[in-house]
């Protein structure tokens, strides 16, 4: 289903029932169905909202508008017209920077933070090579198995999810694409992740080659209060794809950890 919000259609997909409703934001490259093997671990007890950010997906790709604030308000707008009462936000990379925004505006409803090799709150600034590589990790089907396989993975996908990776990663918008590097990666959002007051777990592979564990203690952990760090070892930046299991029991036992949760969220 598409919902209208700030001025473009986001596609989203939405299935189980259950409380806190779960909602996932996905990476630079991802699309709602990177999530698809966690979900359908979780959707028994929980509802799972999964979305494709603009210019990714099946979502509207304007010509401008990827800042962090443009991809936070679309998925608060997809929020408040779902009328969620109680939710956790479980965001990825550029999803997880993204969801840090969300949750420092301390938005009604929210009751707890995924952070999932997040992008941390600090700038990322890239050399001109550096720019120039990602620029063009996503042109071709080659290109994205290149990066899949050697930069974003540490262990096997199936041969189903690595087809998955090429498709979405291709079906991007040049605008959502550029926006990443040029505008959002660089953003500083060290003030906003301070204001974060819910629950937050942070799970990073111990091979994450993108936004690896010791960069996580030192440009994420000491702007969120309280959060907690668990790695994953043997996984890289996917580890929604490379070991759902291990993450949606990570999810599992920290939602049965959140306070005040009734019968029907465990």
């Amino acid at each position: 289903m598409k919902i209208a919000v700030n001025g473009v259609h986001i596609h989203l997909r939405d299935c189980g029932v259950g409380e806190p409703t779960l909602v996932f934001l996905h990476y630079w490259g991802g699309s709602s169905r990177t999530w698809d093997e966690v979900v359908a671990l979780l959707s028994d007890r929980h509802r799972c909202i999964s979305l494709d950010h603009r210019g990714w997906g099946q979502s509207d790709a304007p010509a401008a508008g990827y800042g962090i604030a443009d991809l936070a308000n679309d998925a608060e707008g997809v929020i408040s017209a779902m009328a969620l009462r109680r939710f956790v936000l479980v965001g990825h990379s550029m999803g997880g920077k993204t969801a840090q925004l969300i949750a420092s505006r301390r938005v009604p409803g929210l009751v707890g933070l995924v952070l999932i090799a997040p992008s941390p709150p600090t700038p990322t600034i890239l050399s001109s090579e550096e720019r120039d590589q990602m620029m063009h990790a996503y042109d071709t089907a080659e290109s994205v198995a290149f990066v899949r396989d050697h930069i974003l993975t540490a262990s096997p996908l199936t041969e189903s999810q690595k087809e998955r990776v090429i498709q979405d990663s291709l079906r991007g918008g040049h605008a959502a694409k550029l926006g990443w590097i040029e505008t959002a990666m660089r953003e500083d959002l060290r003030t906003e992740a301070r204001k974060i007051e819910v629950p937050t777990l942070v799970l990073s592979g111990d091979q994450d080659r993108v936004d690896p564990p010791a960069r996580l203690r030192a440009e994420l952990m000491p702007h969120i209060a309280g959060a907690e760090l668990r790695t994953l070892a043997g996984l890289g930046h996917l580890s929604m794809l490379e070991a759902p299991d291990a993450v949606a029991q990570a999810i599992r036992e920290f939602i049965s950890g959140l306070p005040v949760l009734g019968s029907t969220d465990l």
